[in-house]
């Protein structure tokens, strides 16, 4: 790990490295997201072992120091499940925990060496309740498994938080003033193109950005995730929706970056996900430039510099910076 990039905001200034990729932490317990703030901390989350052992940790002296710790951690359909991302804002790290809850954790005066604080003390928002009920009413139609997956979040108009569902398939608002709950738009899957799986898969948002204007969905459609059918989706503040750029495989982030760059997790073969198969891709729209190619299932991205990022792995359950 970069010294200055544990303690303070100074690597965002420096030079960038020549490009490439290089490992600054492993040994995660499956980390799905990864988050900077104004003072140059760098927090991690890590869904854990199955074992209740997720927890948010903040990069300090070349490794992962506990920040939050306590969160459930449990295996749903053969992976782990737990937490998700985070967004940082005011002094407040908002937190997904996949099918329960959206966590408040007052971190401005949190500084490595202090002792964790426990999920159990922090503030949360019951997100698979709603989205579970919008589902029974009908109002949520593509969510088969009558399941919640609150994954990523973004800040949008009127200071909302816009939160994607890759399980219901749908961006949620987050009223800032009354925390109240309702449904933006869903997110459409595409007509499966191979004789596996079903005759439709479904969108899976995972990501999501604001440019001012719309929002921009990144998806990892479902299975059997065939690639070059993952899109990146267009939503107006009205829940307009309608498709950016398609053609990329399964994604598990986006950012902007002097237009969109996204993050590939991978292309699945017959044995699964193959292994160093993921990508950093700018969208050209209508073409793609690949940035950074040979990623590990990289589950999130965070960016440093307009040539570099943070990205976490879950292949090598590592936290990676990666230049381009």
């Amino acid at each position: 790990m970069l010294g200055g990039l544990l303690t303070g905001c100074g690597d965002h200034l420096s030079p960038s490295p020549a490009p490439g990729t290089v490992t600054l932490v492993t040994g995660l317990l499956s980390p799905l997201g990864v988050e900077s703030d104004a003072a140059g901390r760098v927090w991690i989350a890590e869904a854990g072992t199955a074992k209740n052992d997720g927890r948010i940790s903040i990069l300090h002296n070349n490794a992962a120091v506990p920040a939050i710790t306590g969160f459930n951690s449990q295996i749903y359909l053969g992976d782990v499940d737990g937490l998700s991302h985070m967004l940082y804002a005011d002094g407040v790290l908002y937190i997904l925990y996949s099918n329960e809850k959206l966590y408040k954790a007052d971190v401005g005066a949190f500084k490595p060496g202090d002792a964790p604080l426990l999920a159990s003390s922090i503030p949360s928002e019951d997100i698979g309740a709603f989205v579970k009920a919008q589902t029974a009413a009908g109002i949520v139609t593509d969510n088969p498994d009558k399941y919640s997956h609150a994954y990523q979040m973004v800040i949008g108009p009127g200071g909302d938080l816009f939160i994607v569902d890759a399980a219901a398939n749908v961006i949620i608002r987050c009223n800032k003033t009354t925390g109240a709950l309702s449904i933006l738009a869903s997110i459409p899957g595409v007509k499966n193109p191979t004789p596996v799986g079903p005759p439709f898969i479904q969108g899976v948002p995972t990501g999501i950005v604001f440019d001012g204007t719309n929002f921009l969905v990144s998806g990892l459609m479902g299975f059997p995730f065939p690639a070059g059918t993952a899109q990146i989706c267009q939503v107006t503040p009205a829940g307009v929706v309608s498709v950016y750029q398609a053609g990329f495989n399964s994604m598990t982030g986006i950012d902007l970056n002097n237009g969109p760059i996204v993050l590939e997790y991978g292309t699945f073969g017959p044995m699964g996900w193959i292994a160093n198969s993921g990508r950093l891709v700018r969208a050209n729209k209508p073409g793609t430039t690949v940035l950074v190619s040979g990623l590990n299932k990289p589950a999130a991205l965070e960016q440093i510099t307009a040539s570099s990022y943070f990205v976490v792995s879950l292949g090598n359950n590592s936290l990676q910076k990666v230049t381009f």
